[in-house]
């Protein structure tokens, strides 16, 4: 039979099921598909905390985002355009975000009374008629999987484990996808189960079959590569970039990587990641604590490796004292908060960005640590090695904001030159100086030596207590605890004379608007702009990088324009702080759904901004 073929320059699809039918899976592989197909994509993982929330519920409902185009994009889309649903909760989680006409592909095995009712529908929707404005695709997933499972030395319940192959070779047929790579994937997962194995390879192409030969799907959608700039790329998620950037910078610095970590939702994934590269002297210590984790990171900075510790908000709270013990140590150490919805547990697997104030004022005393936060998935990779080069040069600790939504979202990643990343320095201290003095500071930087145990000539003492001026020793003079205090505020200020002033993308030069965002709202701010001005409005677009200390020019970038909004996943955290160093009255805008924003949202708010007299 052949299909008629329609052209579309992007789709958002969203794999949605119970949290045991294998939606991540299906959506990685789907994803992974079409970065090597060559469209510009970004994804959405969205899944409950519970290991197993109860099956058929509405807390156990998973699902996969993914936008993909012949173009550049820039989220992972605000609605989808393809939904489906493996059971009625996946229907009734999702089925608000659906826009009319959209497309629903239902797994109509499942919608079983019970499963009606543990979700609360009286009736069946895909029959009483409540689903007249979507393209409806009732498909008995289940069982058409089961029977072309037939004949395989496979239970039926592994048979319909498979339901999820069965939908991604339906779904990789429809926007023709390839196929080589989730074969190859699936040989290598279960190459010890070789029944399971064939029988989930025979599932993926029982789906492609079935929409190659069915009346039910009568025209098939191709979406062409995008245009990107020469050289190599992967599909690359924000905690594998943060684990490559870290790698990378043991490897430009010459100094062994020392992870401290303590497994936490969702940083867990770089520890996973780190603990395979010790071929680059990476060594990864899952410790039993968050404190613990910290503690260890630090020593191996007093050690002279290159400490890393990581996290999310609950974790940073318990390692507050110990960075704060870096801070009168003056040692290097950068740590990584993969921030997530709370307060307390939270929405463990959910997204937010409200982790700015405790990293800028979470310590006791004066403590200042410099903060950066990455914007993209893949630009945790440089946000990692900026963090590394501050802290080694300046022998301060380095926080490092990244978010839930970066850490599991993905994007293509242009792979760098590894010969043009900055070199990063360490300048141990000399072995065998005369009156060697510790705290005896670089004039540029104001870092002190580093200094490693055991080397002739450098001994020093070493501690929270605080530290006379120069010499190191311990000290309860008032203006010596006045100076050091000054002094450690003064190096981290310093750094805004080596951090590239912040950029301002104002095409016109004729907005009176700016929008101000910081780490992961970059991607929404951007396609809200973008959308303003395809609509004939102007609007500027400023995005944060480095939160402690602020760009140098960031004031007089604020002063500049009328009015100057704050898109924040919090209360208003990063306005708050423009208001009190600089006391312009931005306009905050913030959500806390645990979600990104959505950028029609967005848009409409700068809109109405613009129209403001």
């Amino acid at each position: 039979m052949t299909k008629q073929v329609e052209q579309l320059d992007r789709v958002i699809i969203r794999f949605a099921g119970d949290s045991g039918d294998g939606m991540q899976l299906t959506g990685d592989r789907f994803t992974q598909e079409t970065a090597a197909f060559g469209n510009d994509l970004s994804t959405l993982p969205n899944f409950p905390a519970e290991i197993r929330a109860p099956a058929g519920t509405l807390p156990g409902v998973s699902s996969f985002q993914l936008h993909f185009a012949d173009h550049d994009i820039l989220t992972p889309g605000d609605a989808p355009d393809v939904l489906v649903a493996m059971n009625p909760a996946a229907l009734k989680a999702n089925l608000g975000d659906l826009p009319r006409g959209a497309d629903l592909i239902i797994n109509t095995d499942e919608f079983t009374r019970r499963n009606l009712a543990k979700v609360g529908y009286a009736a069946d929707p895909v029959e009483d008629g409540s689903l007249g404005e979507y393209r409806v695709h009732a498909l008995p997933l289940t069982s058409m999987t089961v029977t072309a499972l037939t004949g395989y030395d496979i239970s039926k319940k592994d048979a319909e484990r498979a339901k999820n192959m069965f939908a991604l070779g339906l779904l990789s047929w429809l926007y023709h996808r390839p196929t080589e790579g989730t074969l190859a994937f699936l040989e290598r997962k279960f190459a010890k189960k070789p029944e399971i194995m064939k029988a989930n390879v025979a599932a993926f192409h029982a789906g492609w079959n079935y929409g190659e030969t069915t009346e039910a799907f009568s025209v098939q959608y191709q979406v062409k590569p995008a245009k990107h700039d020469a050289g190599l790329y992967r599909n690359i998620t924000g905690n594998v970039a943060l684990a490559y950037g870290l790698v990378a910078a043991g490897q430009r610095s010459g100094l062994p990587v020392y992870l401290g970590s303590y497994p936490i939702t969702p940083a867990s994934d770089i520890l996973h990641e780190l603990s395979k590269h010790k071929r680059f002297g990476v060594r990864t210590f899952q410790a039993e604590d968050e404190i613990a984790a910290v503690g260890a990171a630090l020593g191996a900075s007093f050690g002279g490796s290159l400490g890393v510790t990581t996290t999310s908000g609950p974790g940073i709270a318990l390692k507050s004292e110990t960075i704060g013990l870096a801070v009168a140590t003056e040692l290097p150490l950068v740590v990584i908060d993969v921030q997530r919805s709370g307060p307390s547990t939270g929405m463990p697997t959910k997204t937010e960005q409200a982790d700015l104030l405790q990293a800028m004022h979470g310590r006791n005393g004066e403590a200042p640590v410099p903060v950066i936060a990455p914007r993209s998935p893949s630009d945790c990779f440089a946000a990692a090695l900026e963090a590394s080069r501050i802290a080694v040069k300046y022998r301060t600790p380095v926080i490092v904001l990244s978010d839930g939504y970066l850490a599991n979202g993905s994007e293509p990643w242009k792979l760098p030159d590894v010969d043009a990343l900055p070199v990063i320095e360490p300048g141990f201290a000399a072995p065998d100086q005369e009156d060697f003095q510790p705290f005896r500071r670089d004039p540029e930087t104001l870092a002190r030596p580093w200094a490693v145990p055991g080397t002739p000539g450098l001994e020093h003492r070493i501690g929270g207590l605080e530290k006379a001026d120069g010499s190191g020793n311990i000290s309860y003079d008032p203006a010596n605890h006045d100076r050091m205090t000054r002094l450690r505020q003064a190096k981290v200020d310093g750094i805004a004379a080596d951090i590239e002033p912040l950029s301002v993308d104002d095409p016109s030069g004729a907005a009176r608007v700016l929008v101000l965002g910081w780490g992961g709202t970059f991607g929404a701010i951007s396609a809200a702009v973008r959308a303003v001005r395809e609509r004939g409005g102007q609007v500027a677009q400023a995005h944060l990088r480095h939160l402690n200390p602020f760009p140098a020019n960031l004031e007089p970038v604020l002063r500049s324009y009328d009015r100057v909004v704050v898109p924040e996943i919090n209360l208003g955290q990063l306005a708050l702080l423009l208001r009190g160093r600089f006391l312009i009255d931005v306009i905050s805008y913030n959500q806390v759904r645990g979600l990104p924003f959505k950028s029609e949202e967005l848009a409409g708010v700068l809109q109405d901004v613009i129209d403001r007299d």
